[in-house]
């Protein structure tokens, strides 16, 4: 299981289409995911404060897309040698088997529930 964070009314725009394609997909050639594990850190480093998230739960055997994990630029304060999920392609929404809401704390952080 791996997991990608969106906000809801992207998502939904996504599931009309059949597929789902971020801005991140033309400029950095992949959709950006992460393991279950490091949801929450990936949550607090790029989405802090943002509100109308969901997790897309993604079962990677339904993926038609390249999936591959991958050591991140560093750029963005990741562990050295974490490797993250990377899909190249776009993210079919049949992959997706669950949706679950991300609400942030009062002070814009998130937290393992």
């Amino acid at each position: 299981m791996i997991v990608h964070i969106v906000k809801r009314g992207e998502w939904e725009l996504a599931v009309a289409r059949g597929s789902y394609a971020p801005a991140s997909l033309c400029t950095d050639g992949f959709v950006h995911c992460s393991t279950l594990a490091q949801m929450i850190d990936t949550a607090n480093r790029f989405y802090r404060g943002q509100d109308d998230l969901v997790v897309l739960c993604i079962d990677g055997s339904r993926l038609k897309a390249m999936l591959k994990f991958e050591e991140p630029t560093g750029e963005h304060g990741e562990v050295a040698g974490e490797l993250f999920p990377h899909l190249y392609g776009e993210l079919d929404v049949d992959a997706v088997v669950r949706v679950v809401e991300l609400p942030c704390e009062a002070d814009g952080s998130f937290r393992r529930g």
